[in-house]
């Protein structure tokens, strides 16, 4: 039997420390479960924190919550506010260079009510993944919905000056149909030019083509020019805040083709600007008047025998650019753009072609003179019309290498100015005081008599004369019916005339002695013989 000693015995591991490791593991594993499921840390930048509360604003894309707002401070400069947003997992993909946030909560503006479900939830931030493969995990929070929030249509860039720009949420009309807005506005100080972005719903981004022309239009609008008065009424959107409208605006001409997203047009003030933009091919010339040019001005037609050709450039154009000295009586030169597609309705035209044949119009007689467009306003235009009298015309003069265009003075304005003056004139002359006292005294005069016929009217003799005349006619008609025929004194009458008649007969062998000889009364018609004395036998 062997005495060799005993092995130590092992602590055994007691059942009560299962509880605790087994505690631990839970942890970690609800640790581990937990972290996994939480995505990045991010920071948005926005200018307030209205409507944002940490722990319970959420962030979500398509409705749908993919992270809540942990922590908001200012920043260190105290211009903006910075949020710690925990996103959740699966959510490292939608976080890239060009994703989108901005807030969404109750809002009235232009585009209609919108927002409403955040009253009574609370505000939210909306975010749209982008398509950069590039991370980021600090974004800028917008405070409106970007346009491709718009939905499916056509995107189109807008230049426009100062003082003719438009803002965002305004309507974008076609003939008064409305098919769309303008989603983006924004001022560019280098170029001093406003640029909106513009959006076309389907179906009608088909009416957009290369032809097209955009133009500002507002609610209630009144023109009054040469062409006459001219009244504007749009939609009721558009009286409110203005908007845009676009159209191919000759409808003979080429519609043109479609255009594809970010294609640039140029903001016109109105319709007229618009439609001169179409007419892209253009003659100019300088008209040189002899006689004022008051009325005239910049935009007036030019037209040929009543049809619109063109358009008055600048009144006056390189006047006295020398001094007080070269204005003299030198003539006044005035610059107009002849449009030969506003009369062909082409998209091209062969200008030399034109060039050439105006030039042998002009030596036939082809002048261009002033004409008064409108009386009311005394506003002017450019008449081209042939005139077979005037002088023959060579065709070579120039002015600042611009041809001119011949001219005959417009003596009808002139003659109506000065038939106006010496009217004024005559007037002027006119005794009017004397008129006016010698119309006094006749309105004194009227008056006394006025009144001295209404106390002869109220004389109540004068009452009592109708009736009397009454009683006078009476009594005359009375008379008279005795006259009439089988009356009384119509018998008389009758009488009377037969026996006047039955005198005359017998007078007359009378009468006609005393016209062959008056002296018959008192000698012998025969005269008697003279008796013969007898002698004594």
């Amino acid at each position: 039997m062997s005495n060799a000693p005993a092995s130590p015995r092992r602590p055994r591991l007691s059942a009560v420390w299962l509880i605790p490791l087994g505690a631990a593991l839970i942890g970690l594993w609800l640790m581990f479960s937990y972290l996994s499921s939480q995505g990045p840390m991010i920071t948005l930048k926005l200018e307030d924190a209205e409507g944002i509360k940490a722990g319970k604003t959420a962030i979500k894309t398509r409705n749908v919550q993919v992270g809540i707002v942990e922590n908001v401070t200012l920043s260190k400069d105290l211009s903006h506010t910075l949020l710690s947003v925990q996103m959740q997992a699966e959510t490292e993909r939608m976080l890239v260079e060009d994703t989108r946030f901005w807030v969404v909560k109750p809002r009235v503006g232009r585009e209609g009510i919108s927002g409403l479900s955040t009253v009574l939830s609370g505000a939210y931030i909306e975010l749209m993944p982008g398509k950069s493969g590039k991370k980021a995990r600090e974004f800028t929070v917008e405070d409106t919905a970007p346009p491709e929030k718009t939905g499916a249509g056509l995107f189109l860039k807008l230049v426009s000056e100062p003082g003719n720009n438009i803002n965002t949420g305004d309507p974008v009309s076609f003939r008064n149909l409305k098919v769309g807005r303008v989603v983006e506005t924004r001022f560019d100080p280098d170029e001093k030019r406003f640029h909106h972005r513009l959006f076309v719903e389907k179906p009608y981004d088909v009416l957009v083509t290369d032809s097209s022309r955009f133009w500002k239009v507002s609610g209630l609008g009144f023109q009054l020019n040469a062409s006459g008065f001219q009244a504007q009424l749009s939609s009721l959107e558009a009286l409110l805040g203005g908007g845009v409208a676009f159209s191919v605006l000759d409808e003979d001409m080429r519609a043109g083709k479609p255009v594809e997203d970010g294609h640039p047009f140029r903001l016109h003030d109105n319709e007229e600007t618009a439609r001169r933009a179409l007419y892209t091919q253009t003659l100019d010339y300088v008209v040189l008047v002899e006689s004022s040019v008051r009325g005239l001005k910049a935009g007036a037609p030019v037209e040929y025998r009543g049809i619109r050709v063109g358009t008055v450039e600048q009144v006056p154009w390189r006047f006295a650019q020398q001094g007080p000295h070269g204005m003299g009586r030198n003539p006044i030169p005035v610059l107009i753009r002849l449009e030969p597609q506003r009369v062909t309705h082409q998209n091209t035209e062969q200008l030399a072609l034109w060039e050439t044949e105006l030039g042998e119009m002009m030596t036939q007689g082809l002048r261009a003179s002033l004409k008064p467009g409108n009386l009311l306003t005394g506003a002017l235009f450019v008449d081209l019309e042939f005139h077979p009298d005037v002088p023959a015309w060579s065709g070579d003069s120039r002015y600042h290498d611009v041809p001119v265009f011949p001219s005959v003075d417009s003596g009808g304005i002139g003659k109506i100015e000065d038939q106006i003056h010496q009217l004024l004139k005559t007037l002027n002359g006119l005794p009017f005081e004397d008129m006016a006292s010698n119309m006094n005294r006749n309105l004194d005069n009227l008056a006394g008599i006025t009144q001295r016929l209404e106390s002869l009217l109220s004389d109540p003799a004068v009452n009592t004369l109708p009736q009397k005349l009454a009683d006078n006619l009476v009594a005359l008609e009375g008379a008279l019916a005795g006259w009439k025929q089988g009356g009384d004194g119509y018998q008389q009458l009758q009488g009377t005339l037969q026996k006047l008649d039955q005198l005359l007969n017998e007078a007359e062998p009378l009468l006609n002695t005393l016209n062959e000889q008056p002296n018959a009364l008192i000698f012998q018609r025969q005269p008697a013989p003279d008796p013969q004395p007898r002698g004594n036998r």
